[in-house]
């Protein structure tokens, strides 16, 4: 709609209003990067992860999956886990749960032990399953004949002429059928207006041609339109109502009219597309399903965020859950900490 009314609106500002693709089966695309990769370029990799949250039960945790990246089996997502857990590459889960069911569609359960971070088993589930998946976008699409990789503003443009060719051709095809039925209902409200004249020339013809030559002499119909009223029994030609045949020409000619005006006029044309795209928002509209998480430019958790994730209280910290992802990076971070104390303590 924003297209429509301005033509030479730039891709940034499409941006603000498609903010992300919106996936299906919902989760959460971590990092930005992606995106915009995909909307200015036509190719991008979209990095998504499942929408997950850490449930305290008892004297454990348990981390409660509610929605999967897009095309992630859950059935073979589950056994996948547990197939890590049985090899020892996947540790800290006591069981993994199928708790998907009419009232909550989707649920995996994934209960953690007493002895392990939630916050870490979580994070290795993300490295080693599918969990978080890639979603590579690829915009190439036939543009008159020939492949082209289109970016956002591109693609927009491309449905937009092609609705504006299906506008066009919806309306000629209406006004085509309009215009014979139009065509039709002259001889009817002729023939009606002379109904004993018609049914006699019918009932003196030895044969329906001279049937339709008698009628075209006498009315000045053409043969489609005698063959019309020929082809009518007699009785449905003393039962037609010469009113009702009258208002639906006049109702005829009226969208006759507007369909001309149609075709000629490209405001208008343009017109019925904004008018049908809104019809469909207002139909199927919904809230966007996927979550943008908030990470920088650069696709990664802010410093705070960052910290807070792997940092853990020490007495719950099991050396043999660190995430090798942070592994070469902790020592840095103990110096960065360090640094950021002693700066405190010199102001």
């Amino acid at each position: 709609v924003a297209y429509v009314d301005n033509n030479d609106i730039d891709i940034e500002d499409l941006i603000k209003i498609i903010k992300a693709p919106d996936f299906p089966t919902g989760g959460t695309i971590y990092g930005y990067s992606g995106v915009r990769d995909a909307y200015l370029t036509g190719r991008g990799r979209i990095v998504i992860r499942a929408k997950a949250e850490i449930e305290a039960d008892g004297n454990h945790e348990k981390i409660i999956v509610r929605e999967l990246p897009y095309q992630v089996n859950r059935k073979e997502l589950i056994q996948n886990i547990a197939n890590l857990v049985n090899e020892k590459r996947l540790e800290g889960i006591s069981y993994v749960n199928d708790g998907s069911d009419r009232k909550e569609k989707m649920r995996i359960e994934i209960v953690v032990k007493k002895d392990a971070n939630a916050k870490v088993v979580l994070n290795k589930l993300y490295k080693f399953t599918a969990l978080q998946t890639s979603f590579s976008v690829n915009n190439i699409a036939l543009v008159k004949g020939r492949p082209k990789l289109l970016n956002l503003k591109e693609l927009i443009s491309c449905f937009v002429e092609h609705r504006h060719e299906v506008v066009t051709r919806r309306t000629q095809f209406e006004l085509k059928k309009a215009e014979k039925r139009a065509h039709i209902l002259q001889a009817l409200i002729v023939a009606c207006d002379n109904i004993d004249e018609v049914i006699r020339i019918i009932r003196a013809s030895d044969t329906t041609e001279d049937a339709l030559n008698n009628l075209m002499n006498r009315f000045g119909f053409d043969e489609v339109q005698a063959k019309a009223i020929v082809e009518m029994r007699l009785i449905q030609l003393r039962k037609l109502a010469i009113e009702d045949l009258r208002n639906e020409y006049e109702e005829l000619m009226k969208m006759i009219n507007y369909y001309k005006e149609v075709l000629a006029s490209y405001e208008l044309r343009m017109g019925i597309i904004k008018d049908e795209m809104m019809e469909i928002k207002e139909k199927y509209g919904d809230n966007a399903r996927d979550f943008i998480a908030a990470v920088n430019k650069e696709g990664v958790d802010s410093f705070k965020d960052f910290i807070a994730k792997i940092v853990q209280p020490i007495d719950r910290l099991n050396p043999r859950d660190l995430n090798p992802d942070y592994d070469n990076i902790l020592l840095g971070l103990v110096c960065l900490i360090m640094l950021e104390l002693q700066l405190n303590k010199d102001k």
